[in-house]
């Protein structure tokens, strides 16, 4: 029977087939591959002696580590802009990595009820999102607003949720499915974070389509980055890189470069460049450093 794997606990799984749910065994070969079953992992089930193993896993798309899940499609990225402040390089960092990953993105932005209409400062924000091609979703989870748009995104996605803590992750998951699935947290008087309230990867299955929430991340470890991903996760820039003088170039100090022309005509914005331009040369001076 073939399946997916929706919950991981104590080298117990549980996955589900099209009729039912089956409490399953990894078999041992796996641990000889340095293989280890993930939730999210595809997989063809037998049963032996009434209990159900794990005979094969089927190949990945992708893979996280934190949270620990595969063949992930989609990601909400959820981030407030007040009550925790936004932290811009935080969300571009989630950005990057959701792109290197290959997901369809929507960027959220929880507790809008905050937000005053002349806040131009949050104003701006939203705006640089939108303006790199990003959809975005304004919500306040806490009174269900805008979740009916992310319930229609779901069907036939595994979709992760991902974000600082405190931006009201849980609760738009528990608004989402309609039910209480994760413990909500409180933000911290002292510290003005969230803390964090997920223990577990798992996949809830909501709308034809499966939700996965996930710890909430402070920082986000980029070292497996190199230049040609980040060049590729920046998705504003690749209607004009085609004119950039040098086909190699990384719209940096190169000369003739259609990205910085599209930068200095107001077409880019300038904080998403400049988180560009500061995470490339940390690449390129580990690189140098390493040799």
């Amino acid at each position: 029977m073939e399946g997916i794997i929706v919950k991981g606990i104590g080298g117990n799984y549980y996955v589900k087939t099209h009729e039912e749910l089956i409490k399953c065994k990894a078999r041992g070969k796996f641990r000889f591959d340095d293989l280890t079953p993930m939730v999210g992992d595809k997989v063809n089930v037998v049963l032996e002696k009434g209990e159900g193993l794990i005979d094969t896993i089927y190949e990945r798309h992708n893979d996280l580590i934190r949270p620990f899940v595969a063949n992930v499609t989609q990601a909400f990225i959820i981030v407030t802009l007040k009550n925790p402040k936004l932290n811009f390089n935080l969300l571009n960092s989630f950005l990057v990595l959701c792109e290197c990953k290959k997901l369809k993105i929507t960027v959220c932005f929880n507790k809008m009820d905050l937000v005053d209409d002349k806040d131009e400062e949050s104003i701006k924000a939203i705006n640089i999102i939108k303006k790199a091609g990003y959809e975005v979703a304004l919500l306040n989870a806490k009174k269900n607003i805008g979740i009916e748009v992310l319930k229609g995104k779901l069907s036939n996605e595994v979709t992760v949720f991902c974000g600082p803590s405190g931006v009201g992750k849980s609760t738009i998951l528990n608004a989402i499915s309609g039910r209480k699935i994760m413990e909500t947290g409180e933000i911290s008087l002292k510290s003005k974070r969230g803390k964090h309230t997920t223990r577990h990867s798992e996949l809830i299955e909501v709308n034809e389509g499966f939700l996965v929430d996930t710890p909430g991340f402070s920082s986000l470890d980029m070292k497996f980055l190199d230049k040609q991903m980040l060049l590729d996760s920046f998705i504003e820039f690749h209607n004009y890189s085609l004119d950039c003088k040098f086909s190699d170039c990384l719209h940096n100090k190169e000369p003739q470069c259609a990205v910085k022309k599209a930068l200095i005509e107001g077409k880019i914005s300038q904080e998403r460049y400049d988180f560009y331009v500061k995470t490339l040369e940390e690449i390129l001076s580990s690189r140098r450093n390493k040799k």
